[in-house]
C-alpha cells in the first residue's frame, strides 16, 4: 500500500476569504477520496473539521502556522522531515508550492496564477515567492493538478510542463446547493429585507472581480428600487470598489454583507433574480456552477475558465462592456421565458460537477504519480 501524504495546511477555522477558497475545495477533496486498497491517506494540518474521516490519519504540525512565513518554514523544512518519519511514497501539496528538499516524488494543486496576469496587485515578496517556487514545483512534480482545462493550459505556457503530465480537477457542488422551497426563500428574503428582485455577486472583494463594472452598469440600469449584493469578505485592493458606489450614487441601492456562512449562502442564490459573475481571470469560478445548481440565472464575463464553468448555460459579456451587460440584465429581469430556460439548463449543467469526481479524479492522479519515474 502507498501513503500519500497531502499538505492541508491551508486548510482554515476562521470565518473569511480565504475559507470561502482554497480551504472549501482541500476540505471537499479531502472528504470525497475513495477509499482504495492501493493507497493510504496521511493529511499534514492542524485544523480539526468535518474533513476528518476515520480511515485517514491526521499529522499536526510541530509548531503553529498561521503566519504565512511559519508555514513556508514548516513546509520547506519540517514537512519533508515529518513525511520521512511517517514512510511516505508521495508528497502531495494541496497549494502551490512543494519543498525544496524532496526525498519523495511529488505532486501539486495550481488553483490560478493571478499572480502572473496581474502580479501589480501582489507584494514584491508574495509575487516572486509564487512565481519563482511554483514554477519550480511544477517542473519537478510527477503530475500537477489544476481545477480548470483554461489552468492546465496556463501551467503548460507558463511554465513548461508537458500537457500529459497535467491533470483537471474541477470543483464540485455540495448538495445543499439545490432549489429550496418558495416559502423557505420568502421567509429568507423577509428576514433579510430583501425584495422580489435583487442582483447578487458572489466572491471576496478584490480587483480581478472587476465588481466596478458591475457597479457601473447598476448605474446605467437606472432601477433604483433594484439592490445589488455583494457577498463576500474584504480581500486586498477593495478600496475602488467603496470610491465606485460612492461616485455613481448607489450607497442606498448597494448592499455588503461581508463574508456568509457556508450553510446561509445556498439562500441568497436561490433568493436573488440572476448572479453576475464579471470577474476577469478565474482558476474556475465555483460560485457560477452553485447558483446554477439552485436554479438561478447566471451573467458572466466570457474570460479564463468561466466558460468553462457555465457551459451554455449563462448569458456572456466581455468583461469591460457594460452596455452588454445591462442588455443580459433587461433580458433576465423582464423576461419571464429567458429566465425560465436559463435556469433549466443550469440545473443540468450544475449537475455534471461533484466532490465523488473530484475526489476520484485525485486518487487517480497519485496512482499515475506513484507508477510513473
Amino acid at each position: 500500500m502507498f501513503r500519500v501524504g497531502i499538505n492541508a495546511q491551508l486548510l482554515s477555522g476562521q470565518q473569511g476569504y480565504r475559507r470561502a477558497g482554497i480551504h472549501h475545495y482541500i476540505a471537499q477533496v479531502l472528504q470525497h477520496l475513495p477509499v482504495d486498497n492501493r493507497l493510504a491517506y496521511f493529511f499534514f494540518t492542524s485544523f480539526d473539521g468535518d474533513w476528518k474521516r476515520a480511515d485517514m490519519q491526521q499529522v499536526a504540525p510541530a509548531w503553529r502556522t498561521e503566519s504565512p512565513w511559519l508555514r513556508i518554514l514548516w513546509e520547506q523544512v519540517a514537512w519533508p522531515i515529518a513525511a520521512r518519519r511517517h514512510n511516505i511514497d508521495l508528497l502531495h501539496s494541496m497549494a502551490f508550492v512543494t519543498p525544496i528538499w524532496q526525498p519523495f516524488p511529488t505532486m501539486l494543486t495550481v488553483y490560478d496564477l493571478s499572480f502572473l496576469h496581474f502580479p501589480e496587485r501582489f507584494p514584491a515578496l508574495q509575487r516572486l515567492y509564487l512565481r519563482s517556487q511554483t514554477r519550480r514545483s511544477c517542473l519537478r512534480a510527477r503530475r500537477v493538478l489544476t481545477i480548470s482545462e483554461s489552468g492546465r493550459h496556463d501551467v503548460h505556457r507558463y511554465f513548461g510542463v508537458p500537457l500529459q503530465r497535467i491533470d483537471v480537477v474541477q470543483p464540485g457542488v455540495d448538495e445543499r446547493f439545490r432549489p429550496y422551497k418558495a416559502d423557505e426563500v420568502t421567509e429568507f428574503r423577509r428576514l433579510q429585507q430583501l425584495p422580489e428582485k435583487f442582483l447578487l455577486h458572489v466572491g471576496t472583494l478584490q480587483p480581478r472581480k472587476n465588481i466596478p463594472t458591475l457597479i457601473d452598469a447598476l448605474a446605467r440600469l437606472n432601477r433604483p428600487d433594484l439592490p445589488l449584493v455583494l457577498v463576500g469578505g474584504k480581500g486586498w485592493q477593495y478600496e475602488e470598489i467603496f470610491a465606485r458606489i460612492a461616485a455613481q450614487g448607489l450607497n442606498k441601492q448597494v448592499r455588503l454583507t461581508g463574508y456568509v456562512p457556508d450553510e446561509e449562502l445556498p439562500l441568497w442564490y436561490n433568493a436573488a433574480s440572476v448572479l453576475v459573475f464579471p470577474s476577469v481571470y478565474e482558476g474556475f469560478g465555483l460560485p457560477i456552477v452553485q447558483a446554477m445548481a439552485c436554479g438561478t440565472p447566471v451573467i458572466a464575463a466570457d474570460t479564463s475558465s468561466i466558460p468553462e464553468a457555465t457551459g451554455d448555460a449563462a448569458l456572456l459579456f466581455a468583461p469591460q462592456d457594460v452596455a452588454t451587460l445591462v442588455e443580459h440584465l433587461v433580458a433576465v429581469l423582464d423576461n419571464a421565458q429567458q429566465t425560465a430556460t436559463m435556469r433549466e439548463r443550469g440545473l443540468v449543467h450544475a449537475s455534471q460537477f461533484t466532490w465523488k469526481k473530484a475526489g476520484e479524479r485525485t486518487a487517480h492522479a497519485f496512482l499515475s504519480a506513484l507508477s510513473s519515474q
